[in-house]
This record gives C-alpha cells, sequence and structure tokens, in this order.
C-alpha cells in the first residue's frame, strides 16, 4: 500500500511519522508546498518539537517514509490520501472571527480529482466542521477522470507535548465512512493501517457526520473543564481557599476525575479556541442560539483569565510597569512543544507592552522570530526594542522588576531563586501563571509571590 499525506504540520508529521514506523511494509509520503519545511523534516532540527519524534523519523525516514515537495506524482501513486491542513478561523467574509476556513481543505480536494491516478480513500484527518465531507465528495464526485472516491473521517487526538505517546497507544482510533458496502470497505481499509499496533477495541467506527462532530465535541469539553477550574481559581482568590486543593478534592470524585482540572493562565494551541468558536458558529447556522452562547462562554472566560493576570500583576506593582523589566519564563502554549499559536503568553506580552514594560523572554524551543511574529512586532519599532530575547532563565531575570512564569518547563523548577532574587530590582514579584512552584520557600527568600487562585 502507499499512502500521501497532504501536509506537513503538527498533526502530518507526527502521525505520518507513527505509521511508517509501525507498518514498515506501507510506503508513506508526505507532501507540502512550503519547501522549507520539507527541508526541515529531510533533515535533524525538524520543524516541530515532540519528545520522541526525531527518533522515530530517522529509523523510517529514506525507508519507507519520505517527505517532499512532489505533491501531483505521490497523489497519484497512492491508494490512501490524507488531508492534513491547516483549518484556521476564518478572518474575512461571513463567519469572520468563527467559521473554520475550509479553502485549504477544498483545495486539496479539487487537486485529488485533477490528477487522477484510479479510485482512492481519502481521509479527512484535519479538524473539520461537521458536514465538511459532503463539500469534499461533491468536489470529488464531479471530476470527469472516472475514477471513484471515499471519503473517511480520521480526526486526530493528540496532545501536543505528548503526541508521540497519543501515537503509540492512543484511548481511541475514530473512523467514519458511509455505511453502504464501499463506504464499509473503506473504513475497513484505514481501520486495517491503525491496526498493525492499536487493539481492536480501541478502534472505533462510526458513521462520518458522528466522526467529524466528535472531534469538535471532544476539545470544547476538554476546554470547558480548563475554563471552569479557572473561574472557580478567581472565586479563590477572593475567598482565600486554594484552587489545587478544590481540585483535588473534586477531582477524586470518580465521576469528575483528576485530569484537566489544572489551573493556570489559560489554555492555547490550535484547537481548544478554534474549535469551540467553530462549534459556537455551527450552532448558531443550525438555528440553536443558546447553545452557541453556552460554547462561547469557554472562550469568554479565558480571555477573562489572561486578562485577569496581567491586571492582579498591575495591581501588585502599585499600577504601574511603565519603564520596569518584567522576565518572561516560557512562551510556547504548553511544555514540551515550540507551539505558539493561541498562547496565553501572547496576550500577556502584548498587555504589558501596551503599559509600557520592557520584557526579557526565555523560552527553551521557541525562537525569537517566531514570538515576534505572534506579537506582531516589526523589527525596529518601538515596541521590539522593548523585547529581549535570553539564552537561559538566569539571564532573563537579571535586573529585572519581576518574573512572570507563563509556561510549566520542568527546567524552571531547578531555577537557583535565592541567586535570582540577590540580582532583581527590590521588591521582586514572582507571579506563577501556572502553580509550578513552592511560593512559601520563594517568600522565605523575600519574592513578593503571587499565583493562581491562591492568596
Amino acid at each position: 500500500m502507499k499512502i500521501c499525506c497532504i501536509g506537513a504540520g503538527y498533526v502530518g508529521g507526527p502521525t505520518m511519522a507513527m505509521i511508517a514506523q509501525k507498518c514498515p511494509e506501507i510506503t508513506v509520503s508526505v507532501v507540502d508546498l512550503n519547501e522549507e519545511r520539507i527541508q526541515a523534516w529531510n533533515s535533524d532540527e525538524l520543524p516541530i518539537y515532540e519528545p520522541g519524534l526525531l527518533e522515530i523519523v530517522q529509523e523510517a525516514r529514506g525507508r519507507n517514509l519520505f517527505f517532499s515537495t512532489e505533491i501531483d506524482d505521490n497523489l497519484r501513486d497512492s491508494e490512501v490520501i490524507f488531508i492534513s491542513v491547516n483549518t484556521p478561523t476564518k478572518d474575512y467574509g461571513a463567519g469572520a472571527g468563527q467559521a473554520a476556513d475550509l479553502r485549504y481543505v477544498d483545495a486539496c480536494a479539487r487537486r485529488i480529482a485533477e490528477v487522477g491516478g484510479g479510485d482512492k480513500i481519502v481521509v479527512e484527518k484535519s479538524t473539520v466542521p461537521v458536514r465538511t465531507a459532503q463539500m469534499v465528495k461533491e468536489i470529488l464526485g464531479e471530476s470527469p477522470n472516472g475514477h471513484s472516491y471515499q471519503v473517511i473521517s480520521n480526526p486526530e487526538f493528540l496532545a501536543e507535548g505528548t503526541a508521540m505517546e497519543d501515537l503509540a497507544a492512543p484511548d481511541r482510533v475514530l473512523i467514519g465512512g458511509d455505511t453502504d458496502e464501499e463506504g464499509r470497505r473503506a473504513v475497513d481499509t484505514v481501520a486495517g493501517i491503525y491496526a498493525h499496533w492499536v487493539e481492536q477495541e480501541s478502534i472505533i467506527t462510526t458513521n462520518l457526520w458522528s466522526s467529524e462532530l466528535s472531534k469538535l465535541t471532544a476539545n470544547a469539553f476538554l476546554a470547558q473543564r480548563i475554563s471552569s477550574i479557572n473561574a472557580i481559581s478567581a472565586l479563590c482568590e477572593a475567598t482565600e481557599a486554594d484552587v489545587d486543593e478544590v481540585a483535588n478534592a473534586i477531582g477524586t470524585d470518580s465521576r469528575i476525575g483528576p485530569k484537566f482540572l489544572k489551573s493556570s493562565v489559560g489554555f492555547g494551541g490550535s484547537c481548544f479556541q478554534k474549535d469551540i468558536l467553530n462549534l459556537s458558529y455551527l450552532c448558531s447556522h443550525f438555528g440553536l442560539p443558546e447553545v452557541a452562547s453556552y460554547w462561547e462562554q469557554v472562550v469568554r472566560m479565558n480571555d477573562y483569565q489572561k486578562e485577569r493576570f496581567v491586571g492582579r500583576m498591575l495591581d501588585a506593582m502599585f499600577n504601574t510597569v511603565s519603564g520596569k523589566k518584567i522576565a518572561i519564563l516560557g512562551y510556547a502554549f504548553k511544555k514540551d512543544t515550540n507551539d505558539v499559536r493561541e498562547s496565553p503568553a501572547i496576550a500577556v506580552c502584548q498587555r504589558l507592552l501596551e503599559e509600557k514594560a520592557s520584557l526579557r523572554i526565555y523560552d527553551p524551543k521557541v525562537k525569537a522570530d517566531s514570538i515576534l511574529s505572534s506579537l506582531n512586532l516589526k523589527e525596529g519599532s518601538e515596541e521590539a526594542g522593548r523585547v529581549a530575547f535570553c539564552g537561559s532563565a538566569q539571564e532573563a531575570c537579571e535586573g529585572t522588576h519581576a518574573i512572570a512564569l507563563l509556561t510549566e518547563w520542568d527546567e524552571f523548577k531547578q531555577i537557583d531563586f535565592a541567586k535570582v532574587f540577590e540580582q532583581m530590582t527590590k521588591p521582586a514579584y514572582l507571579f506563577d501563571g501556572r502553580n509550578l512552584l513552592d511560593l512559601a520557600k520563594l517568600k522565605e527568600i523575600g519574592f513578593r509571590t503571587f499565583a493562581i487562585g491562591k492568596r
């Protein structure tokens, strides 16, 4: 079997690398228009960071895993084609700010129809709105090439930072397709790929629309839990309760469970906000405004949490950070990834720059140009002049008035804060946006400390 994946991003690259490693008899090609990205996949400096990814790519690359910009030949020769392109939130036209932008999925379907090459199974791997498969079906069905196509939904459920673990031992693999005989055969073909290493009971099959909607719903439920505990964190700060103790107490209830109850400065990443806004838009489109409003509130609470974090910094520092230096420890939206999409650090840093603070930023995996781009800063601008990039946490903290810890990198727990305190301007503040550090010890050193959901 030959498989082709369109899109060499956070989903396509790791997923295809795992398939290639687990299925050495299958030839897997990952294609992308971005030549720089493909060159990176063919090097040992991969375009994304995930623990364990490089080793798996090195094992399979050149054997049965290939990265290429030669799109048409690979599409023509493959029996199964995965679509793993970006589906960002629209920033134009109808549905701007909420609806998913499906132009890249549309373009992929048209390209597949144009190149022909025989009957194909086309797999939606990108996160898409429910009923997107109908669009893909109609585009492929109108092709005059005489070939037949089966469209399958196979959404990803990866958590960045643990993507390779999630792929190697998934909670479930979800595969949706048509319920007629040809549709069932296509579902079985895709299921057979995963059956090389995934137990049969973990492979769930549904109809197309249930599969598409399940992905949006899963992300919405996870984000809802984070916003719920973050809402309680505000009440904890007002009442002197401890949000970690509350989360532990309710998490021991088997009906609730402990996962995704870690309060923080807010959730980020490429999926949660995008998928919730998309879900809300779909609800409005189908005449369900109350349901749409319910899910919109999850995003509003996340925005409120980030603004509340900055407000607390301002309140503690005499309502002004103008001219003050603030160390930003961590910029990725979570540890063990270099992804900054929708990272809460973006909103926090933008607000601090608006308040005329100077920032000293350190993240072990995120590059300076990625940070500048996310902040919409142009080199040479006045605001960019107030941003410095540092090679270590120690360097970032030197001479600062305050520290804002925004990503839960493990190395931050090993910082010599006594030494850091000596080099800071007094009074020295530490704002822990991830509840990572021991505040009692930091207070003993002399820091004025603040955390989420704690007094």
